[in-house]
């Protein structure tokens, strides 16, 4: 009977050593790609601040050219 008993006792320890095992092995393998995704998120996001900034260069220079010709116009 003790030993039927313990066996009862020792099944869910077992279980949950091998289901935290499983998860241990799913967060190694999820791990590398975490990284990928990481790393590309960050490659788009330096990308879209390389446009923001050649965008807000584009503006600056349109509004200076229009400054320019608003003053020739205006001055005789």
């Amino acid at each position: 009977m003790t030993d039927e008993i313990s066996k009862r006792a020792h099944l869910p320890r077992e279980q949950q050593r091998s289901i935290s095992a499983g998860a241990g092995m799913g967060v190694n393998v999820f791990k590398p790609i975490m990284q990928f995704q990481v790393s590309m998120l960050r490659m788009l996001a330096d990308s879209i601040e390389r446009l923001a900034g050649k965008y807000e260069k584009g503006f600056e220079e349109s509004t200076n050219t229009v400054e320019e010709q608003l003053r020739k116009s205006v001055s005789p």
